[in-house]
């Protein structure tokens, strides 16, 4: 579902990453999204948040709307909710698209591989903050 842009809200930042499942188990493309999500969003520090939006205490960070979208090879193969349980505050909303790669690596059965496919997604991690 994608976030519709409330005029009440501004986007503050947005964050790109990138995740790889180099086990591919059944063309699950969750733990890649995950992984995209926590490389968007693991090299920031939001100050301006505290800074210029008055967040001073943690229960201010449930105030913001983080926006996640992910690009993804199997977007059907995707738990939305335990992907979204990879951003730590706000009030969450996801979309899912077709996107991300698949590349040849190698099948360790030892790890439960069910191909040599390694999955790779893409997210775009969106922060929005009501107009002040």
């Amino acid at each position: 579902m994608a976030i519709k842009m409330n005029q009440n809200y501004k986007r503050f930042v947005v964050q790109i990453g990138m995740g790889v499942d180099q086990h591919g188990h059944d063309d699950d493309c969750t733990n890649a999204a995950i992984k995209a999500i926590k490389n968007a969003i693991s090299n920031n520090c939001l100050t301006g948040i505290a800074d210029f939006c008055n967040f001073k205490e943690p229960k201010d960070l449930l105030r913001m709307k983080v926006h996640v979208k992910i690009g993804a090879p199997y977007p059907d193969k995707i738990d939305e909710k335990k992907v979204l349980k990879a951003v730590p505050f706000g009030e969450k909303t996801i979309e899912v698209e077709k996107g991300g790669l698949i590349a040849q690596g190698i099948m360790i059965k030892e790890l439960g591989d069910t191909t040599d496919k390694m999955i790779i997604c893409n997210a775009a991690v969106e922060v929005l903050i009501k107009d002040l």
